[in-house]
């Protein structure tokens, strides 16, 4: 596992090249779903897994002028590895080995840094959870803002529904509708 710092800069020149399977990665389920996903591709199509953590923390637009924002920087660096290795600790037991696996974290807008880092050619991969109406108004969604402006194919990993919500296949869904309505 290689870890790379939150400096912009020194981040896209160092990431590997040929084509890469960009993850974005965070404690959510979806995101667990996605990294899974993620995993199998890579070693599918032996390509470069790139997990990418950013943090949302409040960041000022002269982060020089306050001592106070390199001190939080900081602390997010080291927060997102834990988050990244926490998460691959849960879905594969670790880094994969097999894999050429690097760890990016960011502090700022999730949807803006990974349609950043992803170039063409590369794989986006995305988890998409299920969010009530107030979180979808208060908080807008990383998938769909990649979907929108990536140069690259973004693949969106939909969390599966809870085995207590059965779907309903066709027939069954269609005498429970003709049921309800007659």
């Amino acid at each position: 596992m290689v870890e790379y710092p939150f400096e912009e800069g020194a981040v896209d020149h160092d990431l590997p090249g040929g084509p890469r399977l960009i993850v974005g990665v965070d404690e959510t389920p979806a995101s667990r779903w996605a990294l899974a996903w993620a995993i199998g591709a890579a070693r599918l199509h032996r390509m470069a897994l790139v997990a990418v953590h950013v943090s949302r923390a409040p960041v000022h637009p002269f982060p020089e002028a306050l001592p106070v924002q390199q001190a939080l920087r900081a602390g997010e660096e080291a927060r997102c590895t834990e988050i990244v290795t926490g998460v691959f600790e849960d879905v594969a037991g670790g880094m994969p080995e097999d894999l050429t696996t690097v760890v990016v974290g960011r502090v700022g807008d999730p949807g803006y840094h990974l349609v950043d880092l992803a170039r063409e050619g590369d794989l986006l991969v995305l988890g998409r959870s299920r969010r009530g109406l107030l979180s979808r108004m208060l908080l807008p969604s990383t998938s769909m803002y990649c979907a929108r402006h990536a140069r690259t194919t973004v693949v969106i990993v939909q969390q599966p529904s809870p085995p207590d919500e059965p779907e309903l296949s066709g027939e069954r869904a269609r005498r429970f509708w003709t049921r309800r309505h007659l």
